[in-house]
């Protein structure tokens, strides 16, 4: 009989091994987040269900989309809210939709083919976040749409979840239970909009008297994860929280004092969230439904790439900069796997496999976007040598 392996030794080999593969990603020219969710694969039998990793994980999300959410003040949120619905209602019937009528067209029940559209609906906010900052396209002209799309889906996605939940237990989802679920949604914005037009209007002069890092790190981390938890409290994404929580400090006139005292620490614990992403996805011997997971892999990547497309210039983008959206769009990932969890039997070796599949497809498709949005339009007109025209 084996010794238990001591939390503090798995989690330095852990930490060893983020860091061999970072390493390892630079010198092979792979996104890291790849190799991460790997090694979560192989390590699944070891770490499946570890509390440790988990919460790190949770962690790391959290702090990515707090920082994102810090470039969205509330005067710009709600320019982008009247932009993007449009595209945002395109995405639920592209990509749930029509990957549930498929799902229908191959003999599927209605549960069953909605899982699968529910599956394939929303893009992975956190590998297509990480991979924006990686490769620093966060100034790109799409990137705003991109990020407007993902919490689009942030808050469409709990609304599927609670539909799938209904109809696994013979529950009902009523009108009554839509309308709870959105109550809570804009409790929480209108929360974060008043604490900060309020509370953190004047929090720079604050931040400046605080001498001590160590009591700036708890103070912003304690703001990220308590909006992030009372996010989960009601029944939300914890995603959707945090990036709420952001948003109420982009107020303040300098959020770079935030982001260099919380970068550090989401570097740290958010490669940990892929590794543990890696270790709940679950894969069978076989190919279960090959016909209808090729279908819908298809699909997922068509309906990501015409979302850009379509949706792109609906939202101002240039041809060029919807194209680039859509194509890096295409990774699924978090949302899939909550998802997945109401799975059983075959459904569930299913939604492994497409996880697994989608979400490396989709980084490729994500590396090579620029290149393939130029095979289409041609290289970009340049004004001037290293400026590129506006929009592109």
């Amino acid at each position: 009989m084996h010794a238990e392996i001591p939390s503090l030794l798995g989690a330095g080999l852990i930490l060893l091994g983020i860091f061999y593969l970072g390493f390892l990603s630079i010198k092979i020219k792979l996104p890291n987040v790849i190799l991460y969710i790997l090694l979560g694969i192989l390590l699944a039998d070891v770490l499946t269900d570890n509390k440790l990793l988990y919460f790190a994980g949770e962690i790391g999300i959290v702090l990515l989309f707090f920082l994102l959410g810090l470039e969205f003040s509330v005067t710009r949120l709600g320019g982008v809210a009247k932009k993007i619905w449009p595209a945002g209602l395109l995405d639920v019937f592209l990509s749930l939709g029509v990957t549930t009528l498929i799902a229908i067209g191959f003999g599927l029940d209605l549960f069953s083919s909605l899982l699968i559209g529910g599956i394939a609906y929303a893009t992975s906010s956190s590998i297509t976040a990480k991979l924006l900052d990686d490769r620093e396209r966060m100034a790109n002209a799409e990137t705003e749409f991109m990020l407007a799309i993902l919490i689009f889906e942030d808050v469409v996605a709990p609304i599927v979840v609670a539909v799938l939940v209904g109809m696994s237990t013979g529950e009902a989802f009523t009108a009554g239970t839509f309308g709870l679920l959105l109550g809570k949604i804009v409790l929480l914005t209108l929360g974060a909009i008043i604490l900060g037009k309020t509370v953190f209007k004047r929090f720079e002069k604050f931040l400046d008297r605080i001498a001590d890092e160590d009591f700036k790190i708890a103070l912003l981390i304690g703001i990220a994860l308590s909006y992030a938890g009372l996010a989960l409290y009601f029944g939300l994404s914890e995603v959707l929280g945090a990036f709420l929580a952001g948003m109420m400090l982009a107020e303040i006139g300098r959020i770079e004092k935030v982001e260099q005292t919380v970068f550090p620490i989401r570097d740290l614990f958010l490669p940990t969230f892929f590794i543990y992403f890696g270790t709940t996805v679950q894969l069978g011997d076989g190919v279960p439904m090959a016909g209808l997971l090729a279908a819908v892999l298809l699909w997922s990547i068509v309906a990501k790439v015409l979302l850009g497309v379509i949706g792109g210039p609906m939202y101002g983008l240039s041809k060029r900069a919807s194209l680039r959206g859509g194509l890096s769009m295409c990774s699924r990932g978090e949302f899939s796997v909550v998802i997945a969890g109401v799975a059983t039997g075959t459904l569930k070796v299913f939604s492994g496999m497409y996880i697994v599949i989608a979400a490396f497809v989709g980084m490729v498709l994500f590396e090579q976007a620029s290149r393939l949005t130029n095979m289409v339009y041609g290289k970009p007109v340049k004004k001037k040598k290293g400026v590129k025209v506006p929009g592109d």
